[in-house]
């Protein structure tokens, strides 16, 4: 660590947390390429950071945390976008390594995390805070004539 601060939890005790991604990267990784499968651990390391940098990180406790609550659809958009990361990645770790200054293409994070740029999620989020701005002020009309009713009372 970088910092003189003393920590009281040994690696133990945080070994079960992990990226969700990780494991389909590397599973991934040794399916396309050829390299990984005959025991090439650098490339396998250097193309997995690449393509875990382009994924939004989802860290759980156990897989069935993550999967236990996604659709079918969340499943294959997970499995489109780790196989197109790793190739993507592939690429550009073969291109630096031939000299190349190749740029990733950019990235289109629309994963499961979130769901609020999705058009059912964002319509009922947008009908809510209308609902939240409105109701400050039908409150404020309410206890105006709860005021004046009491000025009539004690007159």
């Amino acid at each position: 660590m970088l910092t003189n601060r003393t920590y009281f939890m040994n690696d133990d005790n945080v070994d079960f947390i992990h990226n969700y991604y990780e494991r389909l990267v590397a599973q991934e990784i040794y399916d396309q390429s050829q390299r990984v499968q005959e025991g090439d651990r650098d490339f396998l390391a250097d193309v997995a950071c690449v393509a875990l940098n382009r994924l939004p990180p989802r860290y759980i406790r156990h897989d069935v945390d993550m999967t236990f609550f996604m659709s079918p659809q969340d499943m294959g958009e997970i499995e489109k976008k780790v196989s197109l990361a790793v190739t993507e990645a592939i690429n550009h770790v073969e291109s630096r390594e031939r000299g190349e200054d190749v740029k990733l293409p950019p990235l289109e994070v629309s994963l499961i995390g979130n769901r609020a740029s999705k058009p059912d999620k964002a319509a009922a989020q947008e009908s809510i805070n209308e609902s939240l701005a409105a109701a400050p002020v039908a409150k404020a009309s309410k206890s105006a004539p709860k005021a004046k009713s009491s000025k009539k009372k004690s007159s």
